[in-house]
């Protein structure tokens, strides 16, 4: 038996919407505004640090306006959207002024939100008593073979879900700023797999992790290569990822054997899939293949769309249409704390060497 496969995300029916930028920086130049103009969303306004890299995407991008500061930017009466790409541990001062401002109607903040739960947990609540609509940018809920899955589970295509598990072997393009930020892997790339997990199934009960540091990467951290386990009491469904950014001496001259892969397993089938994001900027779509017990045949759906950079038009459109409807984004700032708090259970969990629960963070807040 077929099932409907829908892996594309729903776009507002006004695309035209003001969308003010705040970071010129990689993830905005070569990933949000790529996807914002395959689109036709409206960005009208882009500030950065850097001269140069505002000037630079604005050009690119055709964005009439670019500011030298921030505030500037922000006083701009046109702007109904803030896009923010800033690091983490900046995201909380961009979103304390935003909120100022009351002709902002919503703002895309990145992930994570904020450089630890406390902080995340004062963003939500700054735009929530400035009655601002927050959405977090979560992307890999919307790269294609993700949430094609969801679609499945959705229809009941799997049965009862049992195992599920994330494979990542790759090696990431660290950012300058992580270097001060005191940690890595948790926060950045296993935040991806936490929320996948959460957007899947819901949070988990409890987090047991183990991680040790990265031999390749020379900042200081704890977190380099990272594995956990959720476990979900009331199912029974235990799901694991093993975040491994070394891979083995790839870069220093033995054979790359790189990849990311995801599996669930369910009472009535089972779906593989593969993120082709480790290729980039080779345009490589994500897998999925499934099979269910109704046939007994693999079904392999393939599509011409990627995560990097096509899937960031998913969270900028799920924002848009929430602005149209009156409605909270599934990607919101408050569902977003769940993710973080599992991060942080996920760090706990490691220095303690015992199961925690995500809920811990979330019952105060």
């Amino acid at each position: 038996m077929e099932f409907k496969i829908d892996y594309l995300p729903a776009l507002p029916q006004r695309r035209d919407v003001p969308i003010g930028c705040v970071g010129a920086g990689f993830i905005m130049a070569d990933c949000h505004l790529v996807a914002y103009r395959q689109a036709g969303f409206n960005p009208v306004a882009i500030t950065s640090a850097g001269a140069e890299s505002r000037t630079k995407a604005a050009a690119r991008h055709g964005i009439p306006k670019v500011y030298d500061s921030m505030d500037k930017l922000l006083d701009d009466p046109e702007i109904e959207v803030l896009d923010v790409a800033v690091p983490p541990d900046l995201q909380l001062a961009v979103i304390r002024e935003a909120v100022k401002r009351r002709h902002l109607r919503g703002i895309l903040a990145q992930k994570p939100l904020g450089a630890d739960f406390s902080e995340a947990a004062e963003a939500v609540r700054l735009c929530r008593d400035a009655g601002i609509t927050l959405a977090v940018n979560q992307n890999m809920r919307y790269d294609q073979s993700i949430r094609a899955l969801k679609g499945l589970l959705g229809q009941g295509a799997l049965g009862e879900p049992v195992l599920a598990t994330i494979e990542m072997r790759a090696i990431p393009h660290w950012m300058p700023w992580q270097a001060r930020q005191g940690w890595c892997t948790l926060r950045i790339m296993s935040i991806h797999h936490l929320d996948t997990f959460r957007f899947w199934f819901g949070t988990p009960d409890w987090i047991y992790a183990s991680i040790r540091p990265d031999p390749r990467t020379r900042f200081s951290h704890t977190d380099g290569i990272c594995q956990y386990i959720l476990e979900y009491d009331r199912s029974g469904l235990r799901a694991s990822s093993w975040d491994d950014v070394w891979t083995g001496p790839a870069r220093e001259g033995a054979g790359s054997d790189i990849y990311i892969r995801w599996r669930v397993e369910g009472t009535l089938g089972l779906a593989r899939g593969t993120i082709g994001w480790p290729k980039y900027p080779e345009r490589t779509p994500s897998t999925l293949d499934y099979t269910t017990t109704g046939d007994g045949r693999w079904h392999q759906p393939r599509w011409n769309e990627v995560w990097f950079p096509d899937a960031f038009a998913g969270p900028m459109a799920e924002l848009l249409r929430a602005l149209e409807t009156g409605t909270e984004p599934d990607l919101c700032g408050k569902d977003n704390l769940g993710t973080m708090a599992a991060v942080e259970a996920a760090y706990e969990s490691a220095a303690t060497h015992a199961a925690v629960s995500p809920f811990k963070w979330l019952e105060e807040n």
